[in-house]
């Protein structure tokens, strides 16, 4: 009996060439619709579905393979005479190659159409025959990816066939697609729901990396399919390829550059990040006066490190940045002058930035399970000064700019800022007052070293569970504070800061970051 193949794809890549090698080999080829008519103006003979099941397409084209006639010809076992008995008796023939791709709901789902317009591009047909062909494999070829055209055609003209493990990986990515464009759709139509009953994501594969966070760990990039957040949405310009900690770090560089703009009153902004918590930011008139500040913030910790900028580099920008051996920066662009200036340091990756962070949830893997989480996006809940001083309009300032990076330090995280840059970085330790005098003594040393005055400024992402950050802020000059509240002795931090003469300010907001 002559074999049969039903190809029916939205994207046209290599159907011909599979097309015709099938017809050399004394095929028969079904289509449908689109695809008939692309195969028969390229001189492939084709038979049309309807011609098959006896039943015409109809609801606008909504059902074409929906037919016994396709998916018990697809389903049956060839080594189970039963099944081929009743194929026999129904007058149905087997189908041994499906060849589908689907309506690109991915991309229509991020082009801003009417949601009735967007249902529109939901395939039924498609997944149902890839399942059906899937669940058959043994049986029956099937394709998804004009990519696996190619081994398939040349599989077919040995004399063996298609070996098994290639028709098994074939349906697994049949399996892979139709879960994904499922789960994108799942999506779209649980807008709203924040924690629905499975938790389904749509991810396309970017990337495999060189190695994990370790040389002995594997690792990709996948992207949103459904989306175009953030990080698909980076160009890189140059520089080696990204690893896995690289990654880690310019989404954080980016996502701080970002929520800055909400502090830094439109003035150009700068972070510097090590081992994904920064250890630098600043703000400044241009981004040249931002990143010197940043630099000199923790001209050590900043060697290796990455940069994200809240605005374009210009040239003079980029000379001082090749000053030091800098991993990755990450800006909304780069002037041709920066370009210039950065060809010299070839292995530095520059990525250009053109979608703002706006992920909805975070993930996070546990063994057997993950943590989904809505993202940390609300900086201040209140803002309200509980003590007798009250902090100058400059020193509010400072504390919104300390809060806001503050949220990107690990936990327990303390800042302290002077002249719009965080000078101070007390971050990922295990208890608040060690990260207090750590932030502490930098400032410190930042400011001995420019002979500035003393740092007013600190900020906390957490509560203070005692009044020991307080007397210790203190004895370096601190006179104004930012902190969450909420503790049970917060009437002790405030009345540490009443005998120190410091102004503080509740948010009541948390910024935990583990």
């Amino acid at each position: 009996m002559k074999k049969r193949a039903l190809l029916s794809v939205y994207d046209k890549s290599g159907i011909v060439e599979l097309a015709s090698s099938l017809l050399k080999a004394g095929w028969e080829i079904l289509s449908t619709g689109g695809t008939a008519a692309h195969l028969t103006q390229n001189g492939v003979r084709v038979s049309d579905v309807s011609a098959i099941t006896g039943f015409p397409e109809c609801l606008d084209g909504r059902v074409k393979t929906l037919h016994p006639a396709i998916h018990a010809g697809l389903l049956a076992r060839r080594g189970d005479p039963s099944h081929l008995d009743t194929l026999e008796k129904l007058h149905i023939q087997p189908i041994d190659l499906v060849c589908v791709n689907l309506y690109p709901f991915f991309e229509k789902a991020q082009a801003g159409l009417a949601f009735d317009e967007t249902v529109e591009f939901i395939d039924i047909g498609g997944p149902t025959m890839l399942r059906s062909a899937a669940k058959n494999f043994q049986d029956v070829i099937v394709l998804t990816d004009p990519a696996d055209y190619p081994a398939v055609i040349s599989a077919l003209s040995t004399e063996s066939g298609v070996p098994p493990a290639l028709r098994r990986r074939l349906a697994g990515k049949a399996f892979n697609l139709t879960s994904a464009y499922d789960a994108a759709v799942s999506r779209f139509m649980l807008q709203g729901d924040e924690f629905p009953p499975y938790y389904a994501v749509s991810m396309r594969l970017a990337a495999t990396l060189r190695y994990g966070e370790n040389a002995h760990q594997k690792a990709a990039l996948y992207y949103a399919a459904d989306a175009k957040g953030a990080a698909g949405g980076m160009k890189q310009l140059q520089g080696k390829e990204l690893s896995y900690n690289n990654v880690r770090d310019l989404d954080v560089a980016w996502k701080c550059a970002a929520a800055s703009r909400q502090v830094s009153g439109g003035r150009a902004f700068a972070v510097a990040l090590k081992h994904n918590s920064p250890c630098g930011a600043a703000v400044g008139a241009t981004p040249l006066e931002a990143y010197r500040k940043t630099f000199a913030c923790d001209p050590v910790s900043i060697f290796g490190g990455i940069v994200g900028m809240s605005a374009a580099v210009d040239e003079e920008t980029a000379r001082e940045m090749t000053k030091t051996f800098l991993e990755v920066v990450v800006a909304p662009g780069f002037t041709e002058g920066a370009l210039k200036v950065f060809a010299e340091k070839k292995n530095v990756r520059l990525l250009a930035a053109s979608v703002e962070p706006d992920d909805r949830e975070e993930i996070l893997s546990v063994a057997g399970g993950i943590l989904v989480q809505t993202r940390d996006a609300q900086l201040f809940g209140d803002w309200k000064t509980v003590t007798k001083a009250v902090p100058t309009e400059a020193q509010a300032a400072e504390m919104r700019l300390g809060a806001a990076v503050a949220v990107y330090a690990k936990s327990n995280a303390v800042l302290v800022v002077k002249d719009g840059a965080v000078c101070g970085i007390g971050a990922g330790q295990t208890n608040r007052i060690w990260a207090a005098e750590q932030a502490l003594s930098r400032a410190k040393a930042y400011t001995d070293a420019a002979g500035f005055p003393a740092a007013e400024v600190l900020a906390s992402d957490a509560f203070f569970p005692f009044r020991d950050c307080v007397d210790a802020a203190a004895r370096y000059g601190i006179k104004a504070i930012v902190q969450p509240g909420g503790s049970l002795r917060d009437d002790e931090s405030i009345q540490a800061c009443d005998e120190h003469g410091i102004a503080m300010v509740f948010t009541g907001i948390r910024h935990f970051k583990h």
